[in-house]
């Protein structure tokens, strides 16, 4: 799995904030974890054309009714990233979730790709 810097995106508006992402491996999956503040479920974007992984989720900030910001620090309104996936996980079965901005994507193994015990007969 390899990140990937350009994505095919609206040109009227190509500019994103990166999000943070740590991503774990264990015998069965590659796990990732990444950051997006202020992006509801209904505002992320999970897709898999060939073997990229985009992720792309839009801010929704909320603002109480008759308020403006004076100062804001984040001024992007979504955040991108996208993932070259290795041909030996299963992108058919990726599993999400999102909770408290943190978005956890589970990216099983293939069959083939996990290791295995092999029994040894004693003859």
């Amino acid at each position: 799995m390899s990140d990937t810097k350009s994505l095919p995106h609206d040109a009227s508006d190509d500019r994103a904030l990166t999000p943070r992402v740590d991503v774990v491996e264990d015998d069965g999956a590659i796990t990732l974890l990444a950051d997006l503040p202020g992006v509801p479920k209904d505002q992320l974007d999970l897709k898999v054309e060939g073997d990229t992984l985009q992720i792309e989720g839009r801010i929704a900030p909320v603002m109480p009714e008759g308020l403006e910001p004076v100062y804001a620090e984040v001024r992007l309104p979504r955040y991108r990233r996208a993932y070259t996936l290795s041909r030996e996980l299963d992108t058919s079965r990726i599993e999400a979730s999102l909770k408290d901005g943190v978005l956890t994507l589970r990216i099983p193994k293939q069959a083939h790709a996990q290791p295995r015990r092999i029994t040894v007969q004693v003859g």
